[in-house]
């Protein structure tokens, strides 16, 4: 299982979705932002302003590249993508309601027919973290909610976690290996402890 290189970045799932806001697993169909979730990424962009972000990395998927050049637009760093930080295939479960079923893919005894298991989600976006880290610091990576349980997972953290959208994250390593991250969500008062 190959682990998140510790070097601190910021992390951003998307803005909102017609989707999102009907509850709806979208996993890698590409659904675009709605006038809600483009607000919400020009509110992103102000809060990471400052930051200094040298390096942005987005999925591909156009919900995610949008927000990220929202992003953009505020800071002047050009958006690169990388496929592999595309949203987890949810197979049968796409375009459905979300469910309680989480838990057990996380825990790798239920994975929805045609979807990706949890176990090689979290591999494939800790590879692309991995990667993005190899880029200029501080690194932003723009992408999705069920890639960021997986990120949560590597980083030794509850990974069940539903991560608001449009909400910026800094993502700080342990001091000591095999501890926690630390993830400190940024309002308009600046980052503060979760």
């Amino acid at each position: 299982m190959t682990l998140i290189t510790p070097t601190a970045f910021w992390f951003l799932r998307h803005g909102e979705t017609d989707w999102n806001a009907q509850d709806l697993s979208q996993g890698d169909i590409d659904i675009p932002l709605n006038a809600k979730g483009r607000e919400q990424a020009l509110s992103a962009a102000a809060l990471v302003k400052g930051h200094k972000i040298a390096t942005i990395i987005s999925s591909s998927l156009s919900r995610a590249l949008d927000t990220a050049q929202a992003v953009s637009d505020a800071i002047g760093v050009p958006v690169q993508s990388d496929d592999g930080l595309r949203e987890v295939k949810f197979g049968e479960q796409e375009g459905k309601p979300m469910g309680d079923w989480y838990d057990d893919w996380i825990a790798g005894t239920y994975t929805p027919e045609r979807a990706e298991p949890f176990a090689v989600l979290r591999e494939r976006a800790v590879v692309a973290v991995n990667r993005a880290l190899d880029n200029p610091a501080p690194v932003l990576v723009v992408a999705h909610g069920a890639l960021f349980r997986a990120l949560r997972s590597a980083m030794g953290l509850q990974p069940n976690v539903r991560t608001a959208n449009a909400v910026p994250i800094y993502c700080e390593p342990p001091a000591a290996a095999g501890q926690p991250w630390t993830l400190l969500p940024v309002n308009s008062a600046g980052p503060a402890k979760s």
